[in-house]
């Protein structure tokens, strides 16, 4: 019996030592998920994502039917053709004025001559280059009356480009090309279904790194400062787990209560700050919503070890 204090001084020591032995926050894995959408309306002709896969950014993924968009690109360029047909034709016109204008500069040459000769008056060459002045104004005008009746027919391109730029632009993005480097999370959608604008396609992230969205207490957090390494524990087996190393990215300026997920009923109703860290996963063994624990200190430990 005289061992019996000593086996109670040993159940002491490794009860104050678990309970040293807590981690400074708890949470879990999140990732930056992007959902990629329709950008237009139709049939959708292909999507070669499915779940797992790993894609690159701006690789080709998706089309979407361009058939209806295309005729009408046709409708409008034959709308522009056909405002040629309706410009007013001036050259018939002013090749009758300049046949007449010939003639006249020809019969006041003829009358000049025969002006030296006394054979004329000078108020027949006076008349015949009024006339020639007539024609020149009539010929000037007869075009300017043409430019400015074809510009304004013309004019009605304009919109039409506008809109044929506009079915362009759509046509383009009737070709889904994936946003960023991930993998895809989810498929939501099969080829030859019918999408709209704004239709969910499939979501994807990038899984490496993994955040882990973290609670911390004031008092854990004295010490702690952005960029600096931290440990991370991940369950492993029944009661071990797996030490990583991580980077704080992010603290909250503001508390909040506890999330109901953490800890015990006292802790959940207490204040904390949430806190962001970023987890290497090469190996891609971290999982979104994973639990996991942080230790703002005692970095080095093994690399996987039971607590």
């Amino acid at each position: 019996m005289k061992s019996f204090p000593y086996l109670i001084l040993i159940f002491l020591f490794v009860a104050c030592d678990t309970e040293e032995r807590r981690s400074d926050a708890y949470g879990n894995f999140e990732a930056d998920v992007v959902t990629v959408s329709a950008e237009t309306s139709g049939k959708l002709l292909s999507l070669s994502v499915e779940e797992g896969d790993q894609l690159k950014a701006g690789e080709k993924v998706a089309l979407v039917d361009t058939t209806a968009l295309y005729l009408q690109k046709l409708q409008l360029l034959a709308n522009i053709r056909s405002l040629s047909s309706k410009t007013l034709k001036v050259e018939p016109e002013i090749k009758v004025l300049m046949d007449r204008r010939s003639n006249l500069e020809r019969e006041k040459n003829r009358v000049e001559e025969l002006l030296k000769n006394k054979a004329a008056t000078p108020k027949q060459l006076d008349d015949l280059e009024g006339e020639l002045k007539v024609i020149d104004q009539q010929i000037a005008a007869s075009r300017q009356n043409a430019k400015n009746t074809n510009a304004g027919i013309l004019s009605g391109a304009d919109p039409i480009r506008a809109q044929i730029a506009l079915i362009e632009d759509q046509i383009s993005r009737s070709q889904i090309n994936n946003p960023i480097e991930g993998t895809v999370l989810n498929k939501l959608v099969e080829p030859a279904e019918v999408v709209g604008m704004g239709s969910p396609l499939y979501r994807i992230a990038s899984l490496d790194p993994l955040i882990l969205h973290a609670y911390a207490a004031s008092t854990e957090l004295q010490e702690a400062s952005l960029g600096q390494e931290v440990e991370v524990l991940v369950d492993e087996g029944v009661e071990g787990f797996r030490r990583l190393k991580g980077s704080l990215s992010w603290i909250s300026a503001e508390a909040e209560f506890t999330p109901k997920t953490i800890q015990t009923k006292e802790e959940r109703v207490s204040l904390v700050y949430a806190v962001k860290v970023r987890v290497p996963n090469p190996e891609g063994k971290l999982k979104i919503g994973m639990p996991a624990e942080v230790n703002f200190q005692g970095i080095g430990l093994s690399e996987s070890s039971d607590r």
